[in-house]
């Protein structure tokens, strides 16, 4: 049976039962080599980006009673659309590179959703390397995570309800991207893409390689959703305007508090001529 690593817990994650964001960043990619002279490319968009936000992360379920020393969780890695949509549209496949510990190490998923499951007893750190279309880019993407099993509190009981999920938001960014790649994600809700002129025309979209039909990559009713974090630029939105209304508070409880200071030394002075 695989097993994780021998470094049974590792420091410097921030994560709870119920989550966390570890980082935030945003990887540039490059549109296709030789400026899309490969067969079967389109001309690219100058001047253009494409952005594709994405979340990766691991949610750890552990086994109680069912745990024993060599194998105490069951958790799922995955990478997926912020709002859990098909991500199949720009990725081709996505490899996971477990520990050497585990048999078969080198994972590859080759059609979304785009995630594997194991179990084990350790943490340690999962590489991610995700491949897309052929007209979309040729480059490779490499992300990290680490696998983390047991909550932040190492001394708080463990729940085999409440999983430890730890995931990281990302923004892909396609430079330059082909006319046919835009065509094809233009209207996809995984995908943020600017206007273009009234006046230019995409080409028809192109069918893509190994596609499924019945879009199994839409995580929308995926078992583990109920666990996933929310990443919305609406809610962060929200979230500034409610701590804009507390600071904008606290400033006029203090022009109160400093008024009233103000003004208790000049009640308490005797008037001039009487």
């Amino acid at each position: 049976m695989p097993h994780t690593s021998s470094a049974r817990k590792h420091g410097g994650d921030q994560s709870e039962g119920s989550g966390s964001v570890l980082k935030s960043q945003r990887a540039k990619m490059g549109g296709i080599a030789n400026d899309s002279e490969k067969k079967g490319s389109s001309k690219r968009l100058k001047d253009v980006e494409i952005s594709v936000p994405i979340v990766y992360g691991t949610v750890s379920f552990w086994l109680g009673k069912r745990a024993s020393e060599y194998n105490s969780h069951k958790w799922t890695v995955y990478v997926r659309g912020t709002t859990n949509e098909d991500l199949g549209v720009v990725i081709r496949r996505a490899v996971f590179q477990l520990h050497t510990s585990f048999n078969n190490p080198t994972r590859v998923v080759d059609s979304p959703p785009f995630e594997l499951s194991e179990s084990g007893w350790g943490e340690f750190e999962i590489a991610i390397t995700l491949y897309f279309h052929s007209d979309v880019c040729d480059k490779q993407l490499d992300l990290y995570h680490h696998l983390k099993l047991y909550p932040e509190d190492d001394s708080g009981p463990q729940s085999t309800k409440k999983p430890v999920v730890v995931e990281s938001y990302d923004e892909i960014v396609f430079s330059e991207p082909s006319e046919s790649f835009f065509a094809r994600v233009q209207n996809h809700p995984a995908v943020i893409v600017p206007r273009l002129p009234a006046t230019f025309n995409l080409p028809p979209p192109a069918p893509i390689d190994n596609v499924n039909e019945k879009k199994k990559g839409d995580t929308k009713d995926h078992t583990l959703s109920q666990w996933f974090m929310t990443f919305s630029e609406a809610d962060e939105l929200l979230k500034l305007a409610a701590a804009r209304q507390q600071v904008q508070a606290y400033i006029v409880k203090l022009r109160r508090q400093m008024s009233l200071i103000d003004g208790q030394p000049q009640q308490s002075l005797p008037t001039s001529g009487h």
